[in-house]
């Protein structure tokens, strides 16, 4: 996700996020966060399409086709203030989860908390799974033991009906 509609869904501004981004740059490395090219933003703002400002959609993403030609330099709502010179950061799905943790947004905090009590309840199902690997693992052992001794009865019980052939001739 662009830091942009990042700003949005954590409810602050994109100079407040990436402020925030700068202050912990450590924490976002590349697998994180990177900023686009000149390139891909502007293969990207080439695909904007600008709604009908009676539309309650204000601006959507689309695929471009080659019958329809749109204005380079078309601008939603969310990035009229952004300088179109600077690209926008890329975020990755950790890096979304690092952001809830350093902005101070109540979402922004809401998410992170949410974040937290996911990962928990992760551990703890992997932890349940080892739990019944252990199981399995003993319950395999044990047949294991069973075969043995069932091999062993099998001999025993072939060796007496051999026994048994032999006494009758």
């Amino acid at each position: 996700m662009l830091d942009f509609d990042l700003a949005q869904l954590y409810e602050t501004e994109t100079k407040r996020l990436n402020e925030q981004v700068k202050r912990n740059i450590k924490r976002f490395p590349e697998d994180f966060m990177f900023r686009l090219t000149t390139t891909e933003w502007q293969s990207m703002r080439s695909q904007l399409v600008t709604a009908s400002s009676e539309s309650p959609m204000r601006s959507q993403f689309a695929t471009a086709s080659n019958e329809l030609s749109l204005p380079s330099q078309v601008v939603t709502a969310s990035q009229s203030k952004r300088n179109t010179i600077i690209t926008p950061y890329a975020f990755t799905e950790q890096g979304i989860a690092m952001l809830s943790g350093v902005l101070n947004s109540d979402k922004a905090i809401n998410m992170n908390i949410a974040i937290m009590r996911a990962f928990v309840e992760l551990r703890r199902v992997l932890l349940s799974h080892i739990d019944i690997r252990a199981q399995f693992e003993t319950i395999r052992e044990h047949l294991t033991n069973h075969d043995v001794q069932l091999n062993g009865i099998y001999d025993s019980i072939e060796n007496l009906l051999d026994e048994k052939v032999e006494k009758r001739k």
